[in-house]
């Protein structure tokens, strides 16, 4: 099928590699524009975009998201919010109490934001521009939100690199569509089978770079590492456990 959107789609990639050459403000404004097009609960629109061009203000907000190199390169850096404080004005203005305590209230802003960041993604790739994702921007919640001056009720949930990309790495596949599409109720008939699929097609792209481990039950024998050792390893670890504590001083009470 001959179909640019599809094709942009499929050809996404995250860039950590960009040139120094500026970004005019018109263009970041046009790809915001763009986000804000995205659906959105009940048009609330419960969502803020801080941009980030100052270096020193970079190199901070890199020292903060696991020093990562291209948070500093990048002359455009992105910190998504999810905001409700835009609303607490509203209701002031109407004469109403927001709630805000609850579970819901929060998914209703982090979902806003999140739709409106990949609006953005497919934006700034249309215009052979370069994102990255940064969930890292979570890691220290409350010295983020002290450097860019959030106020109550909003919260950073990721920032995005943006910029001309200095190189593209290779295009990750993705699993098996049969692994994530059910049809009428969830099936795990097929899912061992998809897993063992998918590992053997990353290993095979050389992301994991010819690294070995233990056979799970026998280690004394080694194979390939793949995703499902990849993403074993990372969900076996907890991390980010105070996230509740900075919600909570943020106003998300989360019933």
């Amino acid at each position: 099928m001959n179909n640019p959107t599809l094709d942009l789609i499929h050809n996404h990639v995250s860039v950590r590699h960009y040139k120094s050459d500026p970004l005019p403000p018109s263009i970041v404004e046009t790809i915001i524009a763009a986000a804000q097009c995205a659906s959105t609960s009940s048009n609330l629109q419960a969502y803020s975009i801080v941009a980030v061009v100052d270096p020193t203000k970079r190199i901070q907000l890199s020292e903060l998201c696991g020093n990562q190199a291209h948070i500093r390169e990048a002359p455009v850096f992105l910190t998504w919010c999810a905001d409700l404080a835009r609303l607490e004005r509203a209701c002031l203005l109407r004469g109403y109490t927001q709630v805000t305590d609850y579970t819901e209230n929060f998914l209703i802003a982090a979902v806003d934001v999140s739709l409106a960041a990949q609006n953005a993604a497919m934006a700034a790739e249309s215009l052979g521009l370069g994102i990255c994702y940064i969930g890292s921007i979570r890691n220290n919640p409350a010295q983020v939100i002290e450097l860019l001056g959030l106020p109550r009720l909003t919260f950073p949930i990721t920032g995005m690199t943006l910029g001309w990309p200095e190189k593209l790495p290779p295009i990750k596949p993705r699993l098996p569509l049969k692994s994530v599409l059910h049809w009428e109720k969830y099936d795990y008939s097929a899912e061992e089978n998809g897993l063992h699929a998918y590992d053997a097609s990353m290993i095979e792209t050389g992301i994991y770079q010819g690294r070995q481990v233990p056979v799970p039950g026998t280690p004394e024998k080694l194979e390939d590492y793949g995703w499902t050792e990849h993403s074993g390893r990372r969900v076996s670890q907890a991390v980010r456990t105070e996230l509740r504590l900075a919600l909570e001083k943020q106003g998300f009470i989360l019933k």
